[in-house]
């Protein structure tokens, strides 16, 4: 099992979500069965900062309520566990590689089923990184990649 996360997951991992027990349990199960550290691109580390962000701003809205100091906290975890090496780990991704397989997947799929640009460069980076699991909250994102021969979540 060689799994590879999306922001979206990320999120619910370290932020508490609806979905957060769901992301624990993924996470934990992939410990338990030696899977390597989860990759993080330059795409999640950039979005994911912006993600946490936005918690907050739809949070002081009337959702599901996440702090400042909350935030603070999901990124300094985040930050750890990078830092750490164990459970996250930071590869270099080719960009001519990545524009390829992002121009193959955008030609290949999403004229059909309007796929976002942020969801072709997570498939793609999993598709280099020969990751073999993908997880997402995101049903766009799980359906592009089962398109491209993904397990994902259920």
């Amino acid at each position: 099992m060689k799994p590879y996360a999306d922001t979206n997951f990320f999120t619910r991992l370290y932020l508490q979500l609806e979905d957060t027990p769901q992301a624990l349990r993924l996470a934990e199960g992939a410990e338990e069965k030696a899977a390597p550290p989860l990759p993080v691109t330059w795409l999640h580390r950039v979005e994911f900062i912006n993600a946490v962000q936005q918690h907050v701003f739809v949070g002081l809205r009337g959702q599901i309520r996440v702090t400042a100091e909350q935030a603070a906290i999901a990124m300094m975890t985040f930050r750890e566990d990078l830092a750490g090496g164990q459970f996250l780990h930071c590869p270099v991704l080719d960009l001519a590689d990545l524009e390829r397989h992002f121009e193959e997947l955008s030609l290949r799929h999403t004229a059909r089923h309007g796929f976002r640009t942020y969801d072709l460069l997570h498939v793609s980076s999993a598709l280099i990184l020969k990751c073999d699991v993908f997880w997402s909250f995101d049903p766009k994102a799980s359906k592009l990649a089962a398109l491209e021969g993904f397990k994902v979540r259920r």
